[in-house]
């Protein structure tokens, strides 16, 4: 696996997925032998480029589980989809995957707390679909996560497995810190493991990207549009 541009070790189980801990971030090292590990979000790591495998850069073969010492062995997760790759069931030969799916979200809350709402516009080519929720009382920071959540829930079932990734937008640091940076939840610690668990088990990379709100980007301000209406009619 890759974090920020660097190979490194991650912990994985018996099916080759990342073991998560309670908070839903991942365990990693930059070397096998390191003593001391790091607790990124599953957001954070991207698959391995070929020559990386080794977490040092180097080119030589990971050892089996065999001469594992136990069951669980550090070694780089098997990459269900590269970032611009698609690898092939047989895990040979990468075809160039497509576009990412654009998925933009926002949440607006009337109050704070008060009425909650969210917006989402996610793309993928010629094909749009908007969403505009109300989802009750509540605070703007749950009406952002859940926009999030909601957004990967639309998109979804555009995915070709193997041959897509996702890009979120969002105007809310609070969201991106807490499922992108490893932020510790200290509220909303339930619908944040929830996002995180829905994350780790996505079928494709997802990545975030921070927005600059009410600044005139217009899937942004569409979104904000959507999750306004929803608080006005309460629907």
């Amino acid at each position: 696996m890759m974090f920020r541009n660097d190979p490194v070790w991650v912990l994985v189980g018996e099916d080759g997925r990342m073991v998560l801990d309670r908070d839903g971030r991942a365990e990693m090292k930059y070397r096998e032998s390191d003593s001391k590990s790091y607790r990124p979000g599953p957001a954070n790591l991207s698959p391995a480029p070929e020559g990386a495998a080794n977490g040092n850069g180097g080119d030589k073969p990971l050892r089996s589980e065999a001469t594992a010492p136990s069951r669980r062995t550090r070694r780089p997760a098997p990459a269900r989809i590269a970032d611009d790759t698609a690898a092939d069931a047989d895990g040979g030969a990468l075809a160039a995957a497509g576009p990412p799916i654009m998925v933009w979200t926002d949440g607006a809350c009337s109050g704070n707390p008060g009425p909650m709402g969210i917006g989402v516009v996610v793309i993928e080519g010629t094909w749009r679909e908007e969403v505009g929720e109300y989802l009750g009382v509540g605070t703007n920071n749950i009406a952002e996560l859940v926009a999030i959540e909601r957004g990967l829930e639309v998109a979804a079932p555009r995915l070709a497995a193997g041959s897509r990734r996702v890009r979120v937008h969002s105007d809310s640091s609070y969201a991106i810190g807490l499922l992108d940076k490893g932020w510790k939840a200290k509220a909303n610690q339930e619908l944040v493991a929830r996002i995180r668990k829905a994350l780790a088990a996505f079928p494709a990379p997802v990545t975030f990207v921070k927005v600059a709100g009410h600044a005139g980007v217009p899937e942004n301000e569409r979104c904000d549009q959507l999750a306004r209406r929803a608080v006005e009619q309460r629907r």
